[in-house]
């Protein structure tokens, strides 16, 4: 006898009338990503690649530099030369010749003449530097082709003897290098599907609604620019989230069709079952995303308003793509779909061992997890910079050539800005900061048109990544007591660097408490338990502490780094850190939900305890760590981009997938329930018992993956 199917729902009805109208919803999807192509290639803002925290000491100084100073405001290229001796005849023109060729390239504004420039050549006279100004203030306006120009005149300059490198973000930006992330994730959980359900079919469902998900998504991100500050990076997570939750969530419903199917319901009966009891699971860790995602708003940084305008457009666009076109697909295929067919007895046998070794299991999880948190104790925050980059690079060379010949500061000056009434307050303030401990030296004052505003160049002692004392020293000692009052503010990448940090560092306590809160909220509205909620959060935290500390390993430059190409040791932006706690803390949920959802079903049947958890464990154990393999595949697809931020997310995504798919839900979890017993269905009221995100009513047959 068949059994009878659960409750519609609306979700159900939804499924019923996409799979009827198939025809229809795939027409609409193809509107849907030909309107949002369209409409950004029209409208679409462009991508950002620099940024400042709203009212901070360097945004103000940036703000003066292009009033008063135009040409300074713009991006700039710096031409390093090195050779026995810079001011031979010879290199003379050989380095007047490139210069003049430089000066040709579109987009160049002015090209510093170094012979004739102070401090432009050091004083063994083996290097030399020079300034060229750029057009654009934002690097991304710069044709890579132009820059391009710019690196093969500087390589055509090059003879015996004679080394000549570039450095400038235009230059960074032209020698990355396109990984083709996206395809290899794609082919990468194309495989693991197959492996999964031995149907190319199957395996197919999944990567057609990914791709039609991410591609609409992809499409909407050109107008997410013109609205919000999008960061060149922020494309790059979305679509690497987009393919991950899509494949994840139709993973999801095509395990819980393939069940239906075997319990006797035809192809339609069991698509509107499966988006009745699976589709609402994925609602629910879809919106979890969400929420997570809306906590990066709290930081009050526009590039991490971008990016979470990106991540959410992807998280319900896939949402979309699960619950309408995923069933419209099961019409057209779902017929050819074999019927599930697995066991579960192993993963029975694993849910017995946790409950007999309960203890240990929770002790020797808790231990592991702590222990892979711990290099994240010796974390530096700062941006990296050009000395992170490979050691190829002519940016690299650069960098290393400049800090070789003129000291490390020379890599990260500071732009002070000065609104002084007279030239002796501006002496004033110069022999002030140049009496300041860690400052190498400070350029004569330049001065605007009318005199009203100087501008100082400060050289520190230390690289970029080391000058944050050195920056709060002049801004709350050295400026305040030599100014008396006037406007003198601090800019440059070095100064934005470490007013982002401050941002960041101040309202993380903001984001995290947020976002924790509703998480717990939302798991306490689906199950029904305190203890569930809390135990959840405090899991998904160690699971985050865990991935934290495993990027501050990669970040050190030991063996680790290496492999994935970092070779020196290397600060972590604090944006990082945000970005992933936000996305982990949702996908941490998902499997959450997942698993959560199949123990609680059972727990309402059979008001076991012990049977609820070895019952969920078995029906979600393959479902979940098939999941999780295609998370693992399609982030780690994405680590070797030339981009350290790129390539650092990518690292603490894996290990955070790794970690929560195998430590926290197949061993944590389970024993901590079965520790906790009774006690994890606190709330539950006494009567009819309501169903979890994706089980079906109490008088359906059977529970739900989901």
């Amino acid at each position: 006898m068949n059994p009878s199917p659960p409750y519609a729902g609306p979700l159900g009805r939804l499924a019923a009338l996409a799979f009827r109208r198939r025809g229809t919803v795939l027409i609409a999807w193809a509107l849907a990503l030909a309107a949002a192509v369209g409409l950004s290639g029209a409208f679409g803002g462009d991508l950002a690649t620099s940024t400042s925290a709203p009212g901070s000491d360097s945004e103000r100084a940036q703000l003066l530099l292009r009033e008063h100073f135009p040409a300074r405001s713009g991006d700039t290229v710096r031409v390093v030369v090195r050779a026995g001796d810079v001011t031979e005849a010879g290199v003379r023109d050989l380095v007047g010749a490139l210069l003049g060729r430089l000066r040709d390239v579109p987009h160049v504004a002015a090209v510093e003449d170094p012979y004739t420039s102070g401090g432009a050549i050091t004083p063994d006279r083996r290097l030399l530097v020079a300034r060229v100004d750029l057009d654009v203030a934002n690097p991304k306006d710069m044709p890579v082709a132009d820059t391009r120009r710019l690196l093969a005149a500087a390589g055509a300059a090059r003879h015996d003897g004679v080394t000549v490198a570039l450095g400038g973000r235009v230059v960074q930006l032209a020698e990355a290098e396109r990984s083709g992330s996206e395809l290899v994730g794609l082919l990468a959980a194309a495989v693991v599907l197959l492996v999964m359900f031995g149907s190319v079919v199957a395996a197919g469902l999944p990567l057609a609604t990914a791709i039609a998900g991410v591609a609409v998504s992809t499409g909407l991100v050109g107008l997410a620019a013109a609205v919000v500050d999008v960061p060149d990076f922020a494309p790059v997570i979305g679509t690497a989230l987009g393919i991950a939750l899509g494949i994840d969530y139709a993973l999801l419903l095509v395990t819980r069709f393939r069940e239906w199917r075997a319990d006797g319901l035809d192809p339609e009966a069991a698509t509107v079952a499966t988006l009745a009891t699976a589709g609402r699971s994925v609602l629910v860790a879809g919106s979890t995303v969400v929420v997570s995602m809306l906590g990066l708003f709290a930081v009050g940084l526009s590039i991490m308003d971008g990016t979470a305008v990106v991540t959410m457009l992807a998280a319900v666009v896939v949402m979309a793509a699960a619950v309408t076109l995923f069933p419209a697909l099961l019409g057209y295929l779902g017929a050819r779909i074999k019927p599930a067919r697995q066991s579960n007895a192993g993963w029975v046998r694993w849910s017995g061992l946790i409950r007999r070794h309960r203890v240990p299991a929770s002790v020797a999880s808790v231990a592991l997890l702590l222990a892979l948190a711990a290099p994240f104790l010796g974390v530096r925050f700062n941006l990296p910079d050009a000395g992170n980059d490979p050691a190829g690079t002519s940016n690299r060379q650069a960098y290393d050539m400049l800090a070789e010949g003129f000291g490390p500061g020379a890599n990260g000056p500071l732009l002070v800005v000065a609104k002084l009434p007279t030239g002796a307050a501006v002496d004033r303030l110069r022999t002030a900061i140049a009496g300041t401990p860690g400052v190498a030296s400070v350029s004569p004052p330049l001065q605007d048109r009318d005199n009203s505003t100087a501008l100082l160049t400060v050289v520190p002692t230390m690289g970029p990544q080391e000058a944050t004392e050195l920056v709060a020293a002049l801004r709350d000692d050295v400026i305040p007591a030599a100014a008396g009052g006037a406007e003198v503010y601090i800019g440059g990448a070095t100064a934005a660097a470490t007013d982002i940090n401050m941002l960041i560092a101040d309202r993380l306590a903001y984001l995290i408490g947020g976002v924790v809160v509703v998480s717990m909220l939302l798991l306490l509205m689906a199950f029904r338990s305190v203890v569930i909620a809390v135990t959840a959060a405090v899991m998904n935290l160690l699971s985050v502490a865990a991935a934290y500390g495993v990027a501050a390993y990669f970040l050190e430059g030991g063996w680790a780094g290496r492999l994935i190409g970092i070779d020196t040791p290397t600060p972590m932006a604090a944006f990082v850190p945000v970005i992933m706690f936000a996305l982990l803390f949702g996908l941490s949920m998902d499997y959450e939900v997942f698993l959560l959802s199949r123990v609680r079903d059972a727990w309402l049947r059979t008001r076991d305890n012990g049977r609820a958890v070895a019952e969920g464990l078995a029906g979600t154990g393959r479902v979940i760590t098939a999941a999780a393999a295609v998370m693992v595949v399609v982030f780690a697809s994405i680590i070797p981009s030339d981009q350290v931020f790129i390539k650092i997310f990518g690292v603490g995504m894996v290990a955070a997938i790794l970690v929560d798919a195998t430590v926290i839900r197949m061993l944590l979890v389970p024993a901590v329930m079965h520790l906790l017993g009774r006690a994890n269905w606190s709330l539950r009221r006494s009567g009819a018992p309501r169903t979890s995100p994706g089980s079906p009513r109490p008088e359906a047959s059977r529970s739900p993956v989901g």
